[in-house]
């Protein structure tokens, strides 16, 4: 009787959250973000586990909220493909970052929304009152994914394997499309031409270079110390905004289908990083002395045809700036995840929303889009670059026809 109306009574608490004024959203603070730089395929990061890269993200995360990580009490931590990575993949990574055994850690799948997931189930845990400091953040080594072979006796002819990123991470779960397919008739039926997705495309990669060059990104950033062999490096920044060739993207041949628009260089890359968030309450940050960087406004998920996840962000950013009591023109500014550019021109056009404060830095076109990890990066981004007093609002598409979107406002 008791556990019944314990499981009673958080349920109608969390009834009661996901229906909360806007006002009722601002008592969790984010005081620590911090990433990975963003490696290409089969690259430099390469030879890094998405576990290692996951707890690099964390303990960067905490140093920068100034906790040590055993302060943390509760960790959502997203991956997608966690194939031959090993049981509990949060968990590794929580661990290695040196939070203690006693910290409840949970793995979040929502693809690619599942940084953003589990910064919002940290959230959640907080504002239940059952946790008073949380991590959300995710990790991905797409160049680690394996490839499969069915279990049991070998057919006549031999073997035949599938690849676990695409199986797991980038075809429709219900007809095996590719998600580059789907995007690409949705570009189709907008009206959203080749000409468009390149121009944009370009415009990420021109932006992503210029904010390197200016010093805009380094302060999210957690160096990685590779060791490949005899071979010991750093990486401390982005690679694959510098493997731009602007003469022959616009010349590139299309990549899901003969009469397509959607190509190489106007979708996301394929990438290996983790990005991490330490999130309280604004109590929380007075108990423990913390430096509130950013509050929680809003945060939620929405969702269509599987086929149709493009256009899933135009849908959750209204519901978002609702609960935050906000309208498209509060917002000063956007990061909407550059799965293919045809996603945020979508938004853009659908929703009225002005370009120059879209991704300006860049975005997955030029930055890269580790699925497990974009949803927080864009988060972390957000919180670096927001100047005081300034609302941003992310949002991110993802696989199944779902979206999860956030609004911060920077303290």
């Amino acid at each position: 009787m008791a556990a019944r109306l314990l499981c009673n009574n958080l349920t109608t608490s969390a009834l009661k959250l996901s229906t909360r004024s806007a006002s009722n959203f601002t008592d969790v603070v984010f005081v620590g973000a911090k990433r990975t730089p963003v490696g290409s395929f089969h690259s430099k990061l390469a030879p890094v586990p998405c576990t290692e890269l996951g707890s690099a993200a964390i303990k960067g995360a905490c140093e920068h909220a100034n906790i040590k990580p055993s302060q943390v009490q509760e960790l959502f931590f997203g991956c997608v493909v966690p194939s031959d990575v090993g049981q509990g993949p949060a968990r590794q990574a929580a661990l290695g970052a040196g939070v203690d055994f006693s910290c409840a850690v949970t793995t979040v799948n929502k693809l690619c929304a599942s940084g953003m997931k589990a910064m919002a189930c940290a959230a959640s845990i907080l504002q239940l009152g059952l946790q008073e400091i949380a991590v959300g953040g995710g990790m991905e080594s797409m160049s680690r994914c394996p490839f499969y072979i069915p279990r049991g006796e070998p057919p006549y002819g031999g073997f035949f394997a599938k690849d676990a990123l695409v199986r797991d991470g980038l075809a429709d779960g219900f007809t095996g499309k590719l998600m580059g397919l789907c995007a690409d008739i949705v570009a189709e039926e907008q009206g959203i031409t080749r000409e468009m997705q390149d121009k944009f495309a370009i415009e990420s990669y021109k932006k992503s270079a210029a904010a390197w060059e200016n010093g805009h990104m380094q302060a999210e950033i957690v160096p990685i110390e590779v060791t490949a062999g005899k071979k010991k490096y750093i990486v401390d920044r982005d690679e694959e905004y510098t493997r731009v060739d602007y003469d022959r993207l616009p010349k590139l041949r299309p990549a899901f289908r003969k009469e397509g628009t959607v190509t190489a260089g106007n979708a996301s890359t394929i990438n290996d990083g983790a990005a991490a968030c330490v999130l309280t309450t604004v109590e929380g940050a007075k108990k423990y002395g913390l430096k509130p960087l950013a509050r929680m406004r809003a945060y939620g998920d929405a969702a269509t045809h599987p086929e149709k996840f493009a256009v899933a962000p135009s849908m959750v950013i209204p519901k978002v700036l609702k609960l935050a009591g906000m309208d498209v023109k509060d917002v000063d500014v956007w990061e909407i995840n550059e799965a293919f550019a045809v996603v945020p021109l979508h938004s853009m056009k659908t929703l009225n929303i002005d370009p120059s404060k879209v991704n300006i830095h860049g975005g997955g076109c030029s930055i890269g889009h580790p699925i497990g990890m974009s949803g927080c990066r864009i988060i972390v981004h957000l919180i670096h670059a927001m100047k005081p007093g300034q609302i941003g609002c992310a949002a991110i598409c993802n696989g199944g026809g779902g979206a999860g979107g956030m609004i911060i406002e920077k303290l």
